[in-house]
């Protein structure tokens, strides 16, 4: 089961997302679900089913967990591909 502590190492792909800060104004706000990822970006489909591409090392989000848990994650710690991110080893994050 996904929690805070173990983020990293799943799947963040069907998960709930908000932009929280970036160094790019314009994309703080934006909320959805996530749709896809590569090693550098996120994909995001807004609530009005636009899609949006999120470079991950400009900006923090927030996810939103199955069990109604939100986790901040700058998103320079999330540059990997997702299945490289998997076997990273992350010094404790919290």
């Amino acid at each position: 089961m996904i929690s805070p502590q173990n983020i990293f190492r799943h799947e963040l792909i069907g998960l709930s997302v908000e932009i929280t800060e970036s160094s790019n104004p314009d994309l703080i706000g934006i909320k959805g679900k996530v749709v896809d990822e590569t090693k550098n970006t996120i994909k995001i489909e807004k609530i009005n089913g636009d899609e949006v591409l999120i470079p991950k090392n400009v900006a923090t989000f927030n996810f939103t967990l199955n069990g109604g848990d939100i986790v901040e994650i700058e998103g320079k710690i999330l540059v990997a591909r997702p299945e490289d991110r998997i076997k990273k080893k992350f010094r404790k994050y919290w």
